[in-house]
């Protein structure tokens, strides 16, 4: 269902019974629940300071070789809102391995 680099590929797939509007039953598939790794899991790599105009996407690239691995980026630095990794001129970003 999602690519093997997803966020969401470990993730099981579970079904929901519900009656529909008609009175019918039918069911509703959803991903479970995915929760952040615990502060620490992942192995360090380097510490990459933002500088003026940089984007999550260029920095996983240049780290990682995979601009769509952001997320695990920002796993690693514990946040929920990966764009705000960048909003700080100056600030760090963790870049690790992350936790198999």
């Amino acid at each position: 269902m999602f690519d093997p680099t997803s966020r969401y590929a470990k993730l099981a797939v579970k079904t929901l019974p519900v009656t529909g509007p008609d009175g019918q039953p039918r069911e509703i598939r959803y991903v479970e629940r995915r929760f952040l790794p615990p502060a620490g899991a992942g192995t360090p790599l380097v510490e990459h300071d933002v500088v003026q105009g940089e984007r999550l996407d260029r920095v996983t690239a240049k780290y990682l070789g995979d601009p769509t691995q952001f997320w695990r980026v920002a796993d690693a630095n514990e946040t929920l809102r990966p764009e705000e990794l960048t909003d700080e001129i100056g600030g760090t970003i963790t870049i690790a391995l992350p936790q198999l």
